[in-house]
């Protein structure tokens, strides 16, 4: 099911919101200040692109907290308020609450990158210890 569902996301969109992902991690690693930048967005590239069965984990510290402020600041808000729209406009209708959902948690992770951790359902157990 995790499989036909990740398919139909692409196939709705999840290709180009990932590419795009990859594109601003391409942009953002072309300066050595931006390479933490570069690496959250491949991050949230890889979740975008299939979504279901993976989850997000908080593992970060105060390191991670500063981080994420000032990536709040330079673009996670806009991010973020993007993925809530979409998923409020997905799940007004019934079969489009699942992929709502996505874009919820996708909007957890572009609010804040720096320590999350991506997991698979097999994996969560192990993770959250």
């Amino acid at each position: 099911m995790k499989f036909l569902a990740n398919v139909i996301w692409i196939l709705c969109g999840g290709l180009f919101i990932a590419a795009g992902w990859v594109v601003d991690g391409i942009v953002c690693c072309i300066t050595v200040v931006g390479i933490p930048l570069g690496m959250q967005c491949f991050k949230a590239a890889s979740l975008t692109l299939a979504p279901f069965g993976k989850h997000v984990v908080w593992t970060g510290g105060a390191g991670s907290a500063i981080a994420n402020f000032f990536w709040i600041i330079l673009t996670g808000w806009f991010l973020a308020l993007s993925y809530l729209f979409a998923g409020v406009l997905n799940c007004a209708t019934i079969i489009g609450i699942p992929a709502g959902l996505q874009s919820f948690k996708l909007a957890k992770l572009a609010w804040s990158p720096f320590g999350a951790q991506i997991v698979t359902d097999g994996q969560i157990e192990a993770a959250v210890r």
